[in-house]
């Protein structure tokens, strides 16, 4: 379906051209798009890779700054959180749209080069980019949460949203965590796999998608280290809860969700069509 109208009888050559334009991308277009995506990224400097990261983990708190901001203005009503859930998405419009590199939208990115190639020499830099990045994320969050934790910062009733976001944060067990991360890493990789075709709607994928993540209360390891973080600097969490009961499981989830279910699935479909001798590049006709 990627060029429907392209060859309808019905239009003239310019309108044709003009419905091919329009008309949505084929998998392996999206495929390689994203797979040169995650070719850019490998070839950053660390150094570049690691400020991206961090600039990347200090705005996604604002996911918990605003979430928690908004939470504080409504009543203690059912459908309270639905709408203070609208304030999880901020952190990741600024993030992804603003390029900044996010652990969880590069275990897509990243991870397809490596199956294309699939080659020690890729996997080794698959793995030292994805530490960089991770590493820098969780930095990131924890600066932004110890400005959070300053004592008269905000209000008392957005500390106590804080305080209480933060908590649920290290609720879960850890079998459960683990397994409610899969699915918010599954669902921003297909975020990320859907964005270039998404053209100027890609606002509204960001924010439909990381709204559901939200409304369902998805762990994900960078917004939610955020959270965490701010448990453990105002006391309420210790370190022994934020790594074995958040980090971790969260860490494993998120990978798993964004590598085995979308990467591997989204790549397998079309990977007759990226063998060397299935090539889509154009060739001389034989005489």
């Amino acid at each position: 379906m990627s060029d429907a109208g392209a060859d309808s009888p019905h239009l003239a050559r310019d309108e044709r051209e003009q419905a091919a334009k329009h008309a949505a991308p084929a998998a392996l277009v999206i495929h390689e798009v994203v797979r040169e995506e995650g070719e850019q990224e490998l070839r950053k400097r660390p150094v570049a890779v690691w400020w991206s990261g961090l600039a990347a983990g200090m705005s996604m708190g604002f996911s918990f700054l605003c979430m928690a901001m908004l939470g504080s203005m409504l009543p203690e009503t059912s459908w309270r959180h639905a709408v203070a859930s609208l304030g999880y998405t901020v952190g990741f419009v600024i993030t992804i749209l603003g390029r900044q590199e996010l652990f969880t939208e590069s275990t897509l990115t990243a991870f397809l080069p490596l199956l294309v190639r699939r080659d020690r020499a890729t996997l080794v830099t698959v793995l030292r980019f994805w530490a960089v990045v991770l590493l820098a994320n969780l930095v990131g969050t924890a600066l932004f949460a110890l400005l959070l934790s300053r004592p008269g910062l905000f209000p008392p009733a957005v500390g106590a949203a804080l305080g209480a976001l933060a908590k649920t944060a290290l609720d879960g067990a850890f079998v459960f965590t683990l397994l409610r991360a899969v699915l918010a890493g599954w669902l921003i990789a297909l975020m990320a796999w859907m964005l270039p075709s998404a053209r100027s709607a890609r606002f509204f994928v960001i924010l439909f998608l990381t709204y559901v993540v939200a409304l369902c209360s998805l762990p994900h390891v960078v917004a939610g280290s955020v959270e965490s973080a701010y448990a453990v600097l105002t006391g309420a969490a210790t370190m022994a809860q934020y790594f074995g009961g958040f980090l971790l499981p969260t860490l494993v989830g998120n990978t798993v969700g964004g590598v085995a279910l979308v990467a591997m699935l989204n790549h397998a479909p079309l990977a007759d069509d990226l063998k060397p001798e299935r090539s889509r590049t154009d060739k001389a006709p034989e005489k």
